[in-house]
């Protein structure tokens, strides 16, 4: 049997696409990378569901509920809090190291430092936990962003340890934030790969590919945003793991200037009752307002 993966253009993406494509390969399935460029790589605004990270899956999603493709691969963060009508999440594989890494350009960073990203998230933490720091607001890939770093730009950045690793980047000076600084995004490090829910045999085959422990921990944490009502580009932070037949949940929301956090901590038998506990602390403390203001923000 041949598949058809639906993926972005982007090199991290495609890299992606190809790890899903190489497991696929050693349970003896062909498969077709189909490279697609998406609104948010053609820097269309964001409206309506999903945010602004929705733009950069619902022409892919578009193609799987069409029939053009059989499969879909996309970071796990990227992803709008519920599936959209017609498609399921098949598999997600295991999960690469869920964690950031400030990335800098000299061995240290001193008072004054200006460290770049775009994430609102990692924004807010920062300025909460490292006030002595300058934030910019930075984009572009990854491979822009540490040539803007090289370049003299900033003196630092925030990235994905997933994104570098699956890049194949080791740049020379990379710390990783401990979890206590920076909570991660929910489902960061994760894929998620999508198929038509009537596609039964497809199905079958990427089901093949689902690691449980993996696939719990990005349900709590994408539980978390669906009961919160935000999306994936609020500064929302969420980290889970199952240990001893337990989910240990943990998740923050932050006002973007860091001047307040609310923050959950849970454990419980199975990745929803995870989520919900969470979010009903994390409401009581105030998450709704923090999360509508840094919305109304964007």
């Amino acid at each position: 049997m041949k598949v058809r993966i639906g993926t972005r253009r982007s090199r991290l993406a495609l890299a992606q696409a190809e790890e899903v494509a190489y497991h696929l390969a050693l349970l003896g399935v062909e498969a077709e990378l189909v490279p697609m460029i998406t609104a948010g790589d053609r820097g269309t605004s964001a409206s309506g569901r999903g945010g602004v990270k929705g733009l950069f899956v619902a022409e892919i999603v578009r193609a799987l509920q069409e029939g053009e493709v059989d499969l879909a691969v996309h970071s796990a963060k990227d992803l709008p809090a519920d599936d959209p009508d017609g498609v399921v999440i098949a598999a997600v594989p295991e999960r690469a190291d869920p964690f950031d890494v400030l990335v800098t350009r000299k061995d240290s960073l001193g008072p004054g430092g200006v460290v770049g990203t775009s994430s609102l998230r990692r924004q807010a933490q920062l300025r909460r936990t490292r006030p002595e720091l300058a934030v910019k607001d930075l984009r572009g890939n990854v491979e822009t962003r540490l040539s803007k770093l090289e370049a003299g730009e900033v003196d630092g950045l925030v990235l994905a340890a997933a994104g570098l690793a699956r890049l194949g980047l080791s740049p020379p000076n990379a710390t990783p934030f401990p979890l206590d600084e920076m909570v991660p995004a929910p489902g960061q490090g994760s894929l998620a790969v999508q198929a038509r829910a009537e596609d039964a045999a497809t199905n079958e085959i990427a089901a093949r590919l689902d690691h449980a422990r993996s696939r719990s921990a990005f349900e709590a944490e994408r539980g978390v945003v669906r009961r919160l009502g935000g999306d994936c580009s609020l500064p929302l932070g969420a980290y889970a793991e199952e240990r001893d037949g337990n989910v240990r949940l943990m998740a923050v929301v932050i006002r973007p200037d860091g001047s307040d956090l609310v923050w959950a901590q849970v454990e419980a038998k199975e990745p929803g009752l995870a989520a919900e506990e969470a979010a009903a602390t994390l409401l009581a403390g105030g998450a709704a307002q923090i999360l509508a203001e840094a919305g109304s923000g964007r």
